[in-house]
C-alpha cells in the first residue's frame, strides 16, 4: 500500500494527530506513536466528561452543558500543573536563607566527611555470646532448676529458646596522630 491508501486508511483523530506532528516539525516517529496519542486523547476526553457529568448531577441539570464542560477542564488544569510561586516571593525566602551564614570548615587533607555520629557507615558490630546452659539438653536442665529459686514460666522459655545472647556496641573513636 501506498501512503495514499494508508492515510485514506485511517480513522479521522489518527490523520489530526498525524497532522499536529507534521505542524510541530515531527517527520519521522513510529506508527505506535499516534495510536499511543490517541489513547492519551481519550482518556483525557473520557475523564474531563466523567467529571462534567458530576457537576452536572451535584447542579441538579438534566444534561452536561458547556459551563460543566469548563469547569471539569479548569479542575484538571489546577490539579495536574502548578504555578511557581512569585519572583518576589522567592527572593524574599533567598534573602531568609542566606542570612544564616554557613558552618566554617575544617580542611583538612582529602574530601571533607560529615563526623561519624552523622553517618550510616561508622563500625557497628554485632557478636553473638553462646550461653554455655544452652547446650545442655533439655532433661538436665530439672537439675538446674532446683538450684534457681523459683525461675519464672518466662525465665524458663527464654532459657530454652535463645541459646545465644546478642551484644552490640560501637568501636571506639580513633584518635589522630
Amino acid at each position: 500500500m501506498g501512503d495514499k491508501e494508508e492515510e485514506s486508511a485511517l480513522p479521522r483523530d489518527a490523520k489530526i494527530v498525524k497532522s499536529l506532528l507534521k505542524s510541530m516539525g515531527v517527520e519521522d516517529y513510529e506508527p505506535r506513536v499516534i495510536h499511543k496519542f490517541l489513547e492519551l486523547w481519550y482518556r483525557y476526553v473520557v475523564d474531563v466528561l466523567t467529571d462534567a457529568q458530576v457537576y452536572s448531577e451535584h447542579a441538579g441539570k438534566p444534561s452536561i452543558d458547556c459551563d460543566d464542560v469548563k469547569l471539569a477542564i479548569q479542575s484538571k488544569v489546577n490539579f495536574s500543573f502548578s504555578q511557581p510561586p512569585p519572583r518576589e516571593v522567592l527572593l524574599e525566602l533567598a534573602q531568609n536563607r542566606n542570612k544564616i551564614p554557613l558552618p566554617k570548615t575544617i580542611a583538612g587533607p582529602g574530601i571533607p566527611l560529615p563526623p561519624d555520629q552523622d553517618t550510616l557507615i561508622s563500625p557497628n558490630y554485632q557478636f553473638a555470646i553462646p550461653n554455655k546452659r544452652a547446650a545442655e539438653p533439655l532433661e538436665e536442665r530439672e537439675d538446674e532448676e532446683t538450684t534457681i529459686p523459683n525461675p519464672s514460666q518466662g525465665e524458663k522459655v527464654d532459657m530454652q529458646l535463645n541459646p545465644h545472647q546478642r551484644v552490640s556496641f560501637p568501636l571506639p573513636k580513633r584518635q589522630k596522630e
